[in-house]
């Protein structure tokens, strides 16, 4: 008995070492609550714009060519100048011009009063019809000599056929020009300003969305409606540049599997340089109720995006989504995965995991976003 007493004893406080040790771990093993924030989707009716790269181009564009051979006398413009419609950029010289002009005048004349005299010899029979109808031949040679005479001598005049900016002179005074129709000499050439075009390719899908929706009474097609778009540059965050669809392409490229598209938008001023590149939004779909959610919150496994939601037993579960465009900088549109009544979390990311349970306090989006 004196030898049980003291191992019962030892058993006990063992037992109770025992509990006390297990105790804290229990309590430590036991989940915390994630504190997030939660939201639900917002639910708007909104106009939807797809983007496209492009570039700017001008609507007229002319190579100012010699039109008769000589020397060149006179450049009447600075490099880079504005210039107007029918302003003389150059001039040929026009002595030899002028020249042939009297020349071609006074042979006209001479043919003139031949055919005067014929006329008047063939009324009194001293003449036969054979020699006036000569004498008519050479009074027509001659009146065409003088009206090609009197071009060639306007033509020594070149100037601008449309209002626009010049580009600077490639050939300088003194140098003798071609004015041959098949190797006539390029002088310089000149772009219009304003307006001016954008020119984008879009994609089969996009075509045949469009078309769909065109049918279907949701949009009308761009090659017969000025559809609005919206135009930034590349050192711009807005899209400030306002204009219209005016052409569509006829066929699919076949080595790319685009169409061109063409804009065209007003260009005061002359700000916007053609060939600079841009982005274009181009109307999609007007008044379409979509549901918009921050970007920010969207997460990716592998190809898939996903959104951190909480579900009815208050824990991190995860939805994946299909992804529409940016309705804003923040906030995009959502085409699949996600209901308005979802819960969306929106901070604490990085450490929620699904199944993690959570402290859930709720924000109200639409007070946050400006659509």
């Amino acid at each position: 008995m004196r030898l049980l007493k003291p191992y019962l004893l030892t058993m006990v406080l063992l037992t109770l070492v025992t509990a006390c040790s297990k105790q804290p771990e229990q309590k430590a093993s036991a989940p915390q609550s994630l504190p997030v924030e939660v939201a639900a989707p917002i639910s708007s009716v909104i106009t939807q714009w797809d983007e496209y790269t492009g570039r700017f181009d001008a609507t007229q564009q002319v190579d100012i060519r010699a039109r008769v051979s000589g020397y060149l006398d006179k450049v009447n413009f600075k490099d880079g100048q504005t210039v107007k419609k029918g302003d003389v950029l150059f001039v040929i010289d026009q002595r030899p011009f002028k020249i042939a002009l009297q020349s071609a005048e006074s042979r006209f004349a001479l043919a003139k009063k031949e055919l005067a005299r014929g006329n008047d010899l063939r009324k009194k029979n001293s003449l036969s019809q054979e020699e006036v109808d000569r004498r008519q031949n050479e009074y027509d040679m001659a009146q065409a000599n003088v009206d090609n005479a009197k071009l060639d001598l306007e033509f020594t005049e070149v100037k601008s056929p449309i209002d626009g900016v010049v580009s600077r002179d490639l050939i300088n005074e003194g140098n003798l020009i071609n004015g041959t129709a098949t190797s006539a000499t390029l002088l310089t050439n000149v772009v219009s300003i304003d307006p001016i075009h954008f020119y984008f390719d879009a994609g089969e899908r996009d075509l045949l969305r469009y078309i769909r929706l065109s049918q279907s009474n949701k949009r009308e097609s761009s090659r017969n409606a000025s559809n609005p778009v919206k135009i930034r540059l590349q050192d711009e965050k807005d899209y400030s540049h306002i204009g219209v669809m005016d052409f569509v392409d006829n066929q699919i490229d076949q080595n790319t599997g685009t169409i061109v598209g063409r804009a065209i938008l007003d260009n005061p001023g002359g700000f916007i340089v053609p060939g600079l590149f841009g982005r274009i939004r181009l109307l999609s779909e007007q008044n379409v109720e979509k549901i918009l959610i921050p970007d920010a919150i969207i997460g990716t496994d592998q190809s898939r995006k996903f959104v951190f939601v909480v579900n009815d037993e208050g824990k991190v579960d995860r939805k994946f989504v299909t992804l529409g465009k940016l309705h804003t900088k923040d906030l995009r549109v959502i085409e699949s995965g996600l209901s308005k009544d979802d819960r969306m979390i929106l901070n604490n990311l990085m450490r929620a995991r699904p199944g993690t349970p959570v402290e859930a306090k709720e924000v109200d989006l639409s007070s946050q976003y400006t659509l």
